[in-house]
């Protein structure tokens, strides 16, 4: 049997819902979930899924966050990134710092074997070029909201955000330029910006009412990321300002991180990454509601009452670097990663401080659709598309609460997801993009 077909087998067996035998020494998954479809899950019966769950996702649920189970649905790749995943994958590798090389297009890594030394390496990249999206998004109107545990069920603070835009120059696959655009040898890997964030409160008169973040990320592992940001700017230098980048994983308007977007937006240089295992868990993939609906029983500190089916996913411990002798301690030591096997997405994410205790918890909130909304006029596609209506980042230890609404559950219903359209290219996301709020209305 030649190498080719043996290939295309096991994207087959992959993209089918069939996974790759797991060593004999990794923790197995429980033998028999003790949850079915149709079950209902509230803070009384919380222990039912309390071996489905990371440890973090687990206290959300004991506080109040309820779960509807419902059966496992698949999550089909799109055509075109199937399609390439069979052209290329066969010719990619990782180099001696663990950077893709000869990577176009597709999963890089379509056979995952749980006893390769690379493995956590191989999966971190396979997340990293996932299917959900590879040209462009545009996720807009969305809105940062932050809950205090007092159980009012009405955020102490709220962001409004005009964009959150990605663009990538590598693993291209439905709009032109493709497979690679190399933006004038620029060497960028991925560009992604999150402006105007609107300041709810009356800032000093030297503030601007606004702020954004815009980040450009490289394909040469030893080059660091650049960072601009227009906070604390005025009427007079409204910037931006370039950042230094260690900022990026200190929180910014509630507990939210730069490298915690998406579950996780870290520099793959930054961390060292081990392969935990592979366990059948609950996550959010085939969400109800859109916009997410935030959580009345636990006084909106996270999103429910909302689906959740069991997924198998791969468990990655992500151990931040310090990045040199004098450089700054990363704030968050340990992240626990929970990658979806199907559809390479981040479903939840534990966060340890350096005293080795649990700090934060991510709960990501996923739907699948071939469109936003019913009546979709813009945001419609040819094969189902991966949308992520909410990200819920909860302090355990203090127990205040952010969550990134995407869409803005304040905002009228409109089409606010655009993935792989072309509507962002790598000269809309520019530290300049928002020098004035007006940008918000496009």
């Amino acid at each position: 049997m030649n190498r080719a077909l043996l290939l295309t087998i096991a994207v087959t067996a992959l993209i089918a819902g069939a996974r790759p035998a797991i060593a004999a020494d990794l923790k197995p998954a429980p033998a028999a979930p003790q949850v079915k479809p149709g079950d209902h899950i509230t803070k009384n019966n919380a222990s039912k899924v309390s071996e489905l769950v990371s440890p973090g996702n687990y206290v959300l649920v004991r506080q109040g966050m309820e779960m509807n189970i419902v059966a496992t649905r698949e999550y089909n790749w799109p055509a075109p990134f199937w399609s390439s995943t069979e052209q290329y994958s066969s010719q990619v590798k990782l180099g001696p710092n663990g950077e893709l090389t000869n990577y176009l297009a597709g999963l890089p890594f379509p056979m995952i074997d749980a006893n390769d030394p690379n493995v956590a390496q191989k999966i971190m990249w396979n997340f990293q070029f996932g299917p959900s999206y590879t040209d462009d998004l545009d996720a807009q109107d969305a809105s940062i909201a932050n809950y205090a545990p007092d159980g009012s069920g009405e955020p102490w603070a709220v962001y409004p955000i005009g964009h959150i835009a990605v663009y990538r120059n590598a693993g291209r696959e439905e709009v032109a330029p493709a497979p690679t655009d190399y933006d004038g040898d620029t060497g960028i890997m991925e560009r992604i910006a999150l402006g105007p964030i609107m300041v709810p409160i009356e800032p000093p008169f030297w503030q601007s009412p606004w702020t954004s973040i815009v980040r450009y990320r490289y394909s040469n592992p030893k080059r660091s990321d650049l960072a601009w940001s227009s906070m604390g700017g005025n009427d007079y230098w409204p910037g931006p300002y370039l950042m230094p980048d260690y900022l990026m994983e200190n929180s910014f308007f509630g507990n939210l991180d730069m490298d915690s977007l998406f579950g996780f937006a870290g520099k793959f240089q930054n961390f060292d990454f081990k392969f935990l295992g592979e366990r059948e868990m609950l996550a959010v993939v085939h969400a109800k509601d859109l916009p997410a609906k935030s959580c009345q029983a636990d006084g909106g500190r996270t999103i429910c009452p909302e689906n959740w089916e069991l997924r198998h996913v791969y468990v990655i411990e992500a151990d931040a670097r310090r990045p040199s002798r004098f450089g700054d301690i990363p704030p968050i030591a340990k992240r626990i990663l929970y990658i979806d096997s199907e559809g390479w997405f981040i479903t939840a994410s534990d966060q340890y401080d350096h005293g080795g205790q649990l700090w934060k918890t991510l709960a990501v909130f996923n739907t699948v659709r071939g469109r936003e909304y019913p009546n979709s006029k813009a945001a419609v596609y040819s094969f189902d598309r991966l949308f992520q209506t909410a990200m819920v980042d909860e302090d355990v230890q203090s127990g205040y609460s952010t969550i990134l609404f995407t869409p803005n559950p304040e905002r009228p219903q409109h089409d606010t997801w655009f993935i792989n359209q072309g509507i962002i290219s790598q000269r809309w996301i520019v530290p300049q993009r928002f020098t004035t709020y007006r940008e918000y209305f496009y």
